[in-house]
């Protein structure tokens, strides 16, 4: 029996969606050939004998590319059994059933569809609460070299092979605006630590010297955490990572952060979303603008980079909202730390988003939108809307040009539309200072 595994996107990353998946169904006895499209050509006779074709859809780029590869798949393979798995599959099953998907699967999808891939042709995963599993390690040995992935850029000029893992999932949680929540209803689940340390070990053995670690929340789980990044620095001391973690957790738990910096923390990845209270509140997140810059000071202090990230376009921005936070960016002393993509970044609705809750969200909805698996929305002063497309554009045009000069940039738009002078810009840290890496987009 042969199963193809298939990856659109997954952010510059070697997928562990397919990694995962792929130890399962051989350890079942399946034959599996992993295919990642952000890397590779499609070519229509990799279907040849394969029985089962699955395709993992952890976010909305990776969901709106595989489209018109599922119905290519549905068209040349018609016997087969086409499967989705990952967050965004189950927020957008109904449309997967229309293009010829038989079944979708949410969170912890390893066991489930492994079973569905034994089971006799018709049945369906059956719904029910995330389970708990007995990951195996993931297997990488049909997908691209680590070398053809994202790199971790050095202050020094170098670079690092970037290998990627999860000590968890789901988040304990519940953003509005994130498409975990909906899946994983304020639950996480961990991947045992022997599972993680082979996994890190056999990447590290592939040459990489950076490790992404890309749980929703990394301290959703402190004990669990700590464990695992001590293990990793006792094992292999010059390999560094980086880690997400909600500002929330960065100060309940600021006790951490000299040991994540001490284990080889490069930088700390943190949703910060926006330097308004009130929307701050529309989105749940849990913190306040304060709690933001109380969160830079401490990573600083311990030694770590926050790399923040921002939905700086939604309902409830204005001309004078965004320069307030062009403004904090600079004002802290962050701008070689924000990746100018995310100062483009607008709210993205998909079906199940608890947005759809609000009222304060649902007034400027104009319907739901299949071309784009989201709802449209309209701000009400259409001068916002008019610059996130200048935004985006400058954006675009600007992608391989120095974070400071690109935000100078959008500070000159920003400011001559909003209609206000910009105080001269204070001297930065050179951006070399910073670690990154060199995959722009997040979405």
């Amino acid at each position: 029996m042969r199963a193809l595994l298939i990856s659109t996107y997954d952010l510059g990353r070697q997928p562990f969606g397919l990694a995962s998946p792929a130890a399962w169904l051989r350890a079942a006895g399946w034959e599996v050939a992993c295919v990642d499209l952000a890397k590779e050509r499609w070519e229509d006779g990799r279907l040849d004998g394969a029985a089962l074709v699955a395709f993992h859809l952890p976010m909305h780029t990776a969901t709106r590319l595989a489209g018109p590869i599922i119905g290519r798949v549905r068209t040349l393979r018609p016997a087969a059994r086409i499967g989705a798995y990952g967050v965004y599959a189950p927020l957008n099953g109904a449309w997967l059933r229309s293009l010829g998907v038989d079944a979708v699967f949410g969170g912890e999808y390893e066991q489930e569809l492994t079973r569905w891939a034994g089971s006799a042709p018709g049945r369906a995963p059956t719904p029910g609460r995330v389970p708990r599993l007995q990951f195996l390690v993931p297997d990488r040995r049909t997908l691209p070299p680590l070398a053809r992935y994202a790199t971790l850029q050095l202050p020094d000029g170098t670079r690092r092979l970037v290998g990627y893992t999860e000590a968890s999932r789901g988040c304990r949680h519940s953003c509005r605006h994130c498409p975990i929540v909906p899946v994983y209803g304020g639950q996480f689940r961990i991947v045992q630590p022997d599972v993680v340390l082979a996994d890190i070990e056999a990447q590290v053995a592939a040459g990489a010297q950076h490790i992404t670690f890309g749980d929703p929340d990394f301290l959703n789980g402190p004990r669990h955490a700590l464990r695992i990044v001590e293990a990793l620095h006792e094992a292999h001391p010059h390999v560094s990572y980086d880690v997400t973690i909600k500002i929330e957790h960065l100060l309940r738990s600021r006790d951490v952060l000299p040991r994540l910096a001490a284990t080889g923390c490069a930088f700390v990845t943190s949703a910060v979303e926006s330097v308004d209270d009130r929307v701050l509140e529309l989105l749940d997140k849990h913190h306040t603008r304060a709690d933001f810059e109380q969160a830079v000071a401490l990573t600083r202090q311990s030694g770590l980079t926050l790399v923040p990230t921002f939905v700086a376009f939604h309902p409830w921005a204005s001309l004078d909202g965004y320069c307030e936070l062009l403004d904090a960016i600079e004002r802290l002393d962050i701008v070689e730390q924000v990746a100018p993509i995310q100062l483009a970044i607008r709210l993205l609705v998909p079906e199940g988003s608890r947005l759809l809750e609000l009222e304060a969200m649902r007034r400027h909805l104009r319907g739901f939108d299949p071309a784009t698996l989201s709802y449209r929305w309209e701000h009400p002063d259409p001068r916002v809307d008019a610059l996130h497309a200048e935004i985006g554009a400058l954006v675009g045009s600007k992608l391989a040009v120095d974070r400071r000069a690109a935000f100078e940039a959008i500070c000159a738009l920003a400011f001559d539309r909003a209609g206000h002078p910009r105080a001269t810009s204070r001297p930065a840290r050179h951006r070399a200072t910073i670690p990154y890496l060199n995959e722009p987009w997040y979405c």
